[in-house]
């Protein structure tokens, strides 16, 4: 199914950031957002996954088809690696985790606790969450934080292996993964202008 985003404008701390934003994002098809940082990235991420209403605008396509990823790992320490994943996978149904941790280079350390890994295992654990979800549609927010090189590059073929099976791939990212089969939407033309207020003529 396509993602269709059409004249998005969000707002942060009641204040418009972007707007006018539209895209789509087909099956097999990944979206890098650029900009500098604080031009609203995190919120559009966001309203496209339905965590935020946008101000105006619409997005279509994305009802129960979006896995989100931010910065946070979302694991529970007291639980395995492979008890994580599993308890992920039945959120959504499902309960095949090997794809995953081959994915993320994770198999030797399936028994491991979770709270014990260090801070890039946790966030290639994290990472592979979405791919027990089954979702077709990726949403994320800086993937590759606390990642290594070697990792980043086990983080791109994982989206590469998404994009070939039907999937789809909306990030924000600093870093270039490699992706050449990647557009890039530039988000700077979107800032909002600023507003002024109007004074009432009573005061005048």
């Amino acid at each position: 199914m396509k993602l269709s985003v059409r004249d998005l404008a969000v707002t942060r701390g009641g204040l418009a950031i972007l707007e006018g934003v539209s895209f789509d994002l087909a099956p097999g098809e990944a979206l890098v957002l650029r900009g500098p940082n604080g031009i609203g990235k995190t919120t559009l991420l966001r309203s496209v996954a339905g965590l935020q209403p946008p101000e105006t605008g619409s997005v279509t396509g994305a009802e129960d088809q979006i896995a989100y990823a931010a910065h946070s790992d979302g694991l529970k320490a007291m639980l395995s690696v492979t008890e994580n994943l599993r308890f992920w996978a039945s959120v959504f149904g499902l309960s095949e985790i090997d794809a995953a941790l081959v994915a993320f280079d994770l198999t030797s350390l399936r028994n491991r606790m979770a709270g014990t890994l260090s801070a890039g295992q946790k966030r290639r654990l994290g990472l592979a969450r979405l791919v027990v979800t089954g979702r077709p549609i990726w949403v994320l927010d800086e993937p590759t934080v606390s990642l290594d090189v070697a990792s980043v590059a086990l983080f791109a073929e994982a989206v590469r292996g998404h994009l070939k099976s039907g999937g789809s791939a909306l990030m924000a990212t600093h870093i270039d993964l490699g992706l050449t089969e990647a557009r890039v939407l530039d988000l700077t033309p979107f800032r909002a202008k600023p507003r002024t207020r109007q004074m009432d003529e009573a005061f005048l």
